[in-house]
């Protein structure tokens, strides 16, 4: 777990939670509810509404999916191995008059499908969240929000970053802080991809794409040469990036990615130049 700030009792309050180190691959780690305070900026900072299906890994007491639908008006789904705590979440849902929007589901995390989510959350140690990764980018659509407390993937790095105040952590009263991250899924643009723009003539161009996670680069090969993309960047399903203009400016490209395809606009500044699209090269 995370190392605390607070010397003394906070450190002796973690010492069974290092205890399950060994078994942080499989279960992700010990039972410790998020604090409500974390619990409301994670929904915030996803920007949750009453159109989104939240699914929790690790869903602990049902916290997360049963603010999201009584403050939120959203849906979901909890995933947790422990059936006890299964067993409460699903009576909340039910006193709490959510229960058909929401349920629990006691299942391995790592097998339970996601595919509904467009917003993931989780609070797991680091082992379980190199785990997870490869599985959220196959099985989640371009522009699923990912929102996780204190713990980040290998090299995935976050879009955004908040630090919370807690007045309670692990049980403890004191003065505490948590972090709260961001992700938006990117579609998959690696590859080359033909290329083709509004006025333009003779063979269409050809686009190469080396992808780490939102950010991109590349080069774009055309009849007079070859110029390397700049600024390469994915946000769900929308791309962006620039290349130098004839004009010696910058031309920005953008564009919305549809599986193999990829349809967008050419601006050089404001204005609108160019539509362009792009076939993904098999």
């Amino acid at each position: 777990m995370k190392i605390l700030k607070n010397p003394g009792c906070a450190v002796m309050a973690l010492c069974a939670s290092l205890a399950f180190a060994a078994d942080i691959d499989r279960s992700g780690g010990p039972y410790v509810p998020t604090p409500q305070a974390v619990v409301d900026a994670m929904l915030e900072l996803a920007g949750v509404g009453p159109r989104d299906y939240v699914i929790d890994l690790g869903s602990g007491d049902g916290r997360i999916v049963l603010t999201g639908a009584t403050r939120h008006k959203a849906s979901g789904m909890g995933v947790d191995i422990d059936p006890e705590l299964v067993d409460l979440a699903n009576g909340s849902a039910r006193k709490l008059g959510v229960s058909e929007r929401v349920r629990f589901e006691r299942q391995d995390v790592l097998a339970a499908d996601v595919s509904r989510a467009t917003v993931i959350t989780l609070y797991l140690l680091p082992g379980m969240m190199v785990n997870l990764q490869a599985k959220l980018l196959a099985e989640l659509r371009p522009g699923t929000r990912i929102v996780s407390h204190d713990f980040i993937f290998e090299k995935w790095k976050p879009d955004r970053t908040i630090t919370v105040q807690t007045p309670e952590k692990y049980d403890l009263s004191g003065s505490w802080t948590s972090d709260v991250h961001l992700w938006m899924v990117p579609a998959a643009v690696q590859g080359a991809w033909r290329v083709q723009r509004d006025g333009d003539q003779g063979e269409a161009s050809r686009l190469e794409i080396r992808q780490g996670f939102q950010h991109f680069e590349g080069r774009l090969a055309r009849s007079g040469g070859t110029l390397a993309l700049q600024d390469g960047r994915l946000t769900g399903s929308q791309l962006s990036f620039t290349l130098p203009a004839a004009n010696g400016g910058r031309e920005q490209f953008t564009g919305t990615v549809a599986s193999d395809r990829i349809q967008g606009e050419v601006r050089n500044g404001e204005t609108v130049v160019a539509r362009w699209s792009a076939a993904r090269i098999p």
